[in-house]
C-alpha cells in the first residue's frame, strides 16, 4: 500500500484526487494538507508520495520541503515554467533518491494531443495554440498550453522549419496573444469550461485543427493515479506523463 499525502486537498483537483486515491487499489491517503496546515503532517503520517495541487507561488517551496525530507512528489500545480523546472533540477542535484514528477496535464488525451501536435507541426507553415479554461484559473497561459507550444517549437527547430509567418506590426492590446517559444498562445477564460485546448495549423490551401476537451475533473484521475504509482521508480526530475505512459 503506497501512502499518499495530498497538498491542496480542499481544492477542486485535490478533493477529486483524494476520492480517486482512496478508491484505487494499492493507494491510501494518509494526510490531507491545505492552506496554513503544517507540512510536517506529511512525514508524521508516513507518506511516501506527496501530490501537490496548490498554488504556483507555494508549490516550489513544497517541492523543496519534500526533497529535503525524502518524500517523492507529483506536482500538478500550473506555473512550472522553464525557470522553475531549472530550480527543481538544481535542487535535486546529481545524486538523489527522491523522485519529482511535474505534470502539466494529467489527461491522457491531452498528453496524446501534445505528442500529435509535435509530430504534425513541422509539416505546416503556421501553428497557434488556443486554450480555454474556467474563469477561476489563476494563471495564463495554462501549463498545458505552454508545454504544447514548447514541444511544437522544439519539433520545428529539429526539422529546420522556417519562422512562423506573421505580418502584424501593430497590436497595442495584445490581440495576437502571448508568444511561448515563438508560438502564439491565446487564453480564454469563460464559465462552462473545465479544460480545453486547440492547436490550429495552416498551410497553402488547408488548415488542420486538433482539439481536446476535459468535461469533468474525473478525466484527470487515471493520469494522477499513474503518476503516483510511478514517481518512486523515477528518481530525479521527470516532466510530463509521456514516460509514465510509455511514450518516450
Amino acid at each position: 500500500m503506497t501512502r499518499v499525502a495530498v497538498l491542496g486537498a480542499q481544492g477542486r483537483m485535490g478533493s477529486t484526487s483524494v476520492q480517486a486515491i482512496d478508491e484505487a487499489d494499492g493507494l491510501e491517503v494518509v494526510a490531507q494538507v491545505d492552506i496554513d496546515d503544517d507540512l510536517a503532517a506529511i512525514t508524521e503520517a508516513g507518506a511516501e508520495v506527496a501530490l501537490d495541487f496548490t498554488q504556483p507561488d507555494v508549490a516550489l517551496d513544497h517541492v523543496r520541503w519534500c526533497v529535503e525530507h525524502g518524500v517523492n512528489i507529483v506536482v500538478g500545480t500550473s506555473g512550472f515554467d522553464d525557470a522553475r523546472i531549472a530550480d527543481v533540477r538544481d535542487l535535486l542535484g546529481d545524486d538523489t533518491q527522491v523522485g519529482v514528477l511535474i505534470v502539466p496535464n494529467f489527461s491522457v488525451g491531452a498528453v496524446l494531443m501534445m505528442r500529435f501536435a509535435a509530430t504534425a507541426a513541422p509539416f505546416f507553415e503556421s501553428v497557434e495554440v488556443i486554450e480555454m479554461h474556467h474563469p477561476d484559473k489563476v494563471d495564463a497561459p495554462s501549463g498545458t498550453a505552454t508545454r504544447t507550444a514548447e514541444v511544437i517549437a522544439a519539433a520545428r527547430r529539429d526539422a529546420g522549419s522556417a519562422e512562423l509567418p506573421d505580418a502584424t506590426t501593430s497590436d497595442p492590446d495584445g490581440a495576437r496573444g502571448a508568444r511561448v517559444d515563438g508560438v502564439p498562445v491565446h487564453a480564454i477564460r469563460a464559465r462552462g469550461f473545465v479544460a480545453s485546448q486547440e492547436v490550429v495549423m495552416g498551410g497553402l490551401g488547408e488548415t488542420f485543427t486538433m482539439r481536446h476537451d476535459s468535461h469533468d475533473r474525473l478525466s484527470f484521475m487515471p493520469g494522477v493515479l499513474a503518476a503516483i504509482r510511478a514517481v518512486a521508480d523515477r528518481p530525479g526530475l521527470t516532466v510530463g506523463l509521456d514516460a509514465v505512459l510509455g511514450l518516450d
